[in-house]
Order: structure tokens, then C-alpha cells, then sequence
């Protein structure tokens, strides 16, 4: 298998998890390279659903090495459980590694997150998980975050919280009104930190990096969230705060460009959102209310009800564009089974002047004056759910991918027609 970088294409809650698990089945190593436990990925083997948040969606097949990089931010409690679910399931973790140089997700993150987020109105709102992800990364930018290997050098963290934690309890108490930490809480913890994250810190990775290049080993990379997400070309600032596109699996991971030879880009046959921004194609209406249900459109980390809407192709463009994608796989044609006609974004329209962008409008002050412009698709009224040859879907399900294909610009290369391995179509 090429080295193949996996990425939302979306808003996030594609269905990356399961494309990943699909194809780290011919991988070596699988490296989650950015966001943290805000993420949901979910995974079906023969019956039986797994949650991940921060453990790449690879881990349930032996053999293969599995990376928390870099570019990651980690609740060391979150994914404490985690492995501890997947130690009650019997899943083999010897091949889990994490990066000394991701970064560490303290409890003030989580004060501040779920004060600024539970603070704000209207338009100020995010739409966070409030799980301490863009506090963390905001600490690792302005130079005063904690890495995983500060939590095995006890001098030099010590130092590191004599300068972070006078800071962090002046805008604790002065900013938000929150309790502050002593040194002594925040040592304990990192103690307690370093014990649960130590039997897969890897501190030997440069050694594997350059052996697995050396050796032409295939590489998964998997990001989390999705392109309209990223924190540069997503619709900021209702966007998360790393780089889910696919040049953040370099930054993330520690690989060069030229180790990345495919990127496969992951969308529903609609989209969802979860949490404040614009969103061209939403259905507040019966409709949406369909979808919704029979896609159980219900976020993987908070339960919040998503926001769904019909495929936009506009978006679609967008993230071939921003991330180079190579390929395209589209999750959930299956929910589309029941549906007398789809509809699909072609193009937006501005109600103040009539302008047509067919091209993805970046200042989303502008979004509240857009209108979706739509063409009409015939369903196909029959369940796809055990067809494993794209030659054998409908002839109408058929047309809709090739039309998504020709208003995207690429193929089409993996159909999911249901949450379990064995329900997708490679082309």
C-alpha cells in the first residue's frame, strides 16, 4: 500500500475511523498526527463497535505499530480509559506508541475551556467539546505547554511550572473567576501522568522513522475532525485548533512531504456539522430530522445532535483543492436508501446580489446571505447494505457518484454502504 494520508473532508464525523481501520489492515505504521479526545472515531468488526479518542483507529489489528504523534494534544485520564476498554476487549496494545513531543492537556485547560465556552453568546459561541484542546494548543504556541518527555525529567519540570503556574493562576482567578493550582497538585498529577503514559512513550522513534523509510514500510496517517475544521483554511474562527488538512500529517507526525504518496479525502453522501458556523445546505426541516436518524447523527464525544444537510459540492472542491486530495471515499450512501429524490450543492448564490460562487466563499461574515444552488438526483428506493460491487448498486446510486465525482474533480475510490468492514465497495 502507498503511504496514504486519511482525511475529513467535511466537518468532521465522516466516517474517517472506519476508512482508516480498512486500510491499516495493509499498513505498517498508522500515525494519528493532530487534535486530541475532542475527536470520535468509531469503529464496527463483526458486530462489535469501538469508540476511539485519541488511540488510532488501527490498534485492532495485531502486528502493526500505532502512533500518537507530535502534533497530538493528550488527556492522560482519557486515554487511561481508552486503553483500559480495549484491555477489557482483549485488544493487544504492545504495538501503541506515543511521541515524547506531544503535548499535555493539564486541568486548567479543561477550567478555562468549559468557562469560555459556557460564558459566551450568540455568535462568540464555538461550539466546543470543552474537553481543554484549544487552551492546550494555545499554551504549546506561546511557548508555556507541557510535553509528554517533561514528564520524565522532574527538575526540569519543576522549573517549567515555577514560570507556567503563576500565570496560568493569575488568569485562572483575574480572567475567569476559577480556583487556581498549587505546584504541589500539578506535580502529583504529572506523576501520576508520566506513570500511565510511560509503557508507550517512544522515545526510540527517529530510529523507527528512518528504518521504516528505509525498508519502504507503508504508512497510514489519520487526522482527526475534517478540512473545513482546520484552523487556517476551515471556516474560522468556528473551526478547531490544529491542522486537520493533509499537510498537518507532516508537521503532526514528523515525516516529510515526500513520505506522503496518496490522500484519500472522506465524505458522507450528505454533511453534518456539529456546533456554531456556517453551514450552506442545513436542513431544519423534516428532512434533516430523516437523516439524522437513520445516520444516528449524534456526536461520538459529547451526544450532541448533529447538524445535517444535503452533500456540498462546493465544499467538496474545496477540500480537494486545500489538501490534494488524490481520491475521494464516500461513507453513509446507504442512508440515502429510503429517499424518493438527493439533492446536491452545486454552486452558492448571494441573496443581496445574485452572485453566484462556485468557488467556496472564505469570509463567513458573507455565509448568512448565502443560498445553496441545487440539482435534483432520482433515489433508488432499495438497501444497498449487503452489496460489495459497485456494478451491483442501483443504477441511480450509481449516477449519484459518478455526478459527485465530475463536480469534485476526483474519483471515487472506496463506497461505504454501512458502518462494518465488510460493508464498502473499492473501485
Amino acid at each position: 500500500m502507498k503511504n496514504t494520508v486519511v482525511v475529513g473532508a467535511q466537518w468532521g464525523d465522516e466516517g474517517k475511523a472506519k476508512i482508516t481501520d480498512l486500510l491499516a489492515e495493509n499498513a505498517d505504521i498508522i500515525i494519528r498526527y493532530q487534535g486530541g479526545c475532542n475527536a470520535g472515531h468509531t469503529v464496527v468488526n463483526n458486530g462489535k463497535t469501538f469508540k476511539f479518542h485519541l488511540i488510532p483507529s488501527g490498534i485492532l489489528y495485531k502486528d502493526k505499530l500505532c502512533f500518537i504523534g507530535a502534533g497530538t494534544v493528550i488527556c492522560p485520564e482519557v486515554l487511561n480509559q481508552e486503553i483500559e476498554d480495549l484491555k477489557k476487549e482483549g485488544i493487544d496494545l504492545s504495538g501503541l506508541k506515543i511521541s515524547p513531543l506531544a503535548s499535555i492537556t493539564m486541568p486548567y485547560h479543561i477550567d478555562i475551556d468549559g468557562y469560555s465556552e459556557a460564558s459566551a453568546k450568540g455568535s462568540a459561541k464555538i461550539g466546543t467539546t470543552k474537553r481543554g484542546i484549544g487552551p492546550t494548543y494555545t499554551d504549546k504556541i506561546s511557548r508555556h505547554g507541557i510535553k509528554v518527555q517533561d514528564l520524565y525529567d522532574t527538575d526540569g519540570l519543576s522549573k517549567k511550572i515555577d514560570i507556567i503556574l503563576p500565570l496560568k493562576n493569575k488568569e485562572l482567578e483575574l480572567v475567569y473567576n476559577l480556583k487556581p493550582y498549587t505546584k504541589e497538585n500539578i506535580m502529583s498529577l504529572c506523576s501520576k501522568y508520566a506513570n500511565i503514559l510511560k509503557p508507550y512513550v517512544c522515545n526510540d522513534w527517529q530510529e523507527i522513522y528512518h528504518n521504516a523509510l528505509k525498508e519502504k514500510k507503508s504508512i497510514l496517517f489519520e487526522g482527526a475532525q475534517g478540512i473545513m475544521l482546520d484552523i487556517d483554511w476551515g471556516t474560522y474562527p468556528y473551526v478547531t485548533s490544529s491542522n486537520p488538512v493533509a499537510g498537518g500529517a507532516c508537521t503532526g507526525s514528523g515525516f516529510g512531504p515526500n513520505a506522503v504518496q496518496e490522500v484519500i479525502g472522506v465524505s458522507k453522501a450528505y454533511i453534518t456539522r456539529v456546533g456554531e458556523g456556517p453551514f450552506a445546505t442545513e436542513l431544519n426541516d423534516e428532512i434533516g430530522e430523516k437523516i439524522r436518524q437513520i445516520g444516528h447523527e449524534f456526536g461520538t464525544t459529547t451526544g450532541r445532535p448533529r447538524r445535517t444537510g444535503w452533500f456540498d459540492a462546493v465544499v467538496a472542491k474545496y477540500g480537494v483543492l486545500v489538501s490534494g486530495l488524490t481520491s475521494m471515499a464516500v461513507t453513509k450512501l446507504d442512508v440515502f436508501d429510503s429517499f424518493d429524490e438527493i439533492k446536491v450543492c452545486t454552486a452558492y448564490k448571494d441573496s443581496r446580489t445574485g452572485e453566484i460562487y462556485k468557488y467556496y466563499p472564505t469570509n463567513v461574515n458573507i455565509h448568512e446571505f448565502i443560498q445553496p444552488v441545487y440539482e435534483t438526483h432520482a433515489g433508488w428506493k432499495t438497501d444497498i447494505t449487503n452489496i460489495t460491487k459497485f456494478e451491483d448498486l442501483p443504477e441511480n446510486a450509481q449516477k449519484y457518484i459518478f455526478r459527485l465525482e465530475e463536480l469534485m474533480g476526483v474519483k471515487v475510490s472506496i463506497v461505504s454502504t454501512g458502518p462494518d468492514r465488510n460493508q464498502t465497495i473499492f473501485r
